[in-house]
């Protein structure tokens, strides 16, 4: 009951920005490191801090950021993966999470952004604004460095420690519901094949 009470006081402050902290994340990438970003506002803000090769944008695959990013971590093991996901796709494949801390790739980060909206078709209430809390699963599911970020600071530091340590981690942050600050291009082949071309020669980490 406890648990349940405190994360009720959570889930009503969504005041982080979500187009800051992606900032924050592409400014602390230096060695190539790959972004699979998921559908609606976590791709649009991504793609509004640079067309990295490296960033992948899925479009309309809802749900499967995690899985796509596993693949890539695995595949790659000397490059250090991102998995950009909110946290409606997230509920709508919550077994990848499971999968991911069998598997344990220590070169995968997942961040969540937690807004508790479906908010591209009309911000219908997601069951993280009252009942689900997202780090929570994680951790039950057994990736066990899964925390909540604070603040943009404390998103930093957190990131920070992810880029030079193992993983699998998870970064969640209760973030705004701002609409997304650009758009990638509505070309699957495109998007797909300068993905590939990005992660085609793996680098180091270090």
């Amino acid at each position: 009951m406890e648990k349940t009470s405190q994360y009720s006081v959570l889930s009503t402050q969504y005041s982080l920005s979500r187009l800051a902290l992606t900032r924050i994340l592409v400014s602390l990438l230096t060695h190539e490191e790959a972004i699979v970003a998921g559908i609606g506002n976590t791709n649009f803000d991504l793609a509004a801090t640079g067309r990295r090769p490296q960033n992948f944008y899925m479009l309309g695959s809802m749900g499967l950021a995690l899985p796509i990013a596993l693949g890539g971590a695995v595949a790659q093991p000397e490059r250090r993966f991102f998995a950009l996901e909110g946290d409606g796709s997230l509920l709508m494949n919550l077994g990848c999470l499971a999968t991911i801390a069998s598997v344990a790739p220590r070169n995968l980060t997942i961040i969540i952004w937690d807004n508790g909206l479906y908010q591209i078709t009309g911000k219908q209430h997601a069951a993280t604004s009252s009942v689900t809390d997202l780090v929570g699963v994680a951790k039950a599911a057994g990736i066990a460095n899964s925390a909540w970020a604070a603040d943009e600071a404390d998103f930093t530091r957190r990131l920070s420690q992810a880029l030079i340590t193992d993983g699998p981690h998870l970064i969640a942050a209760h973030v705004d519901d701002a609409p997304g600050a650009a758009r990638p291009e509505r070309d699957p082949v495109l998007l797909r094949d300068r993905y590939m071309r990005g992660i085609q020669k793996a680098t180091s980490n270090e």
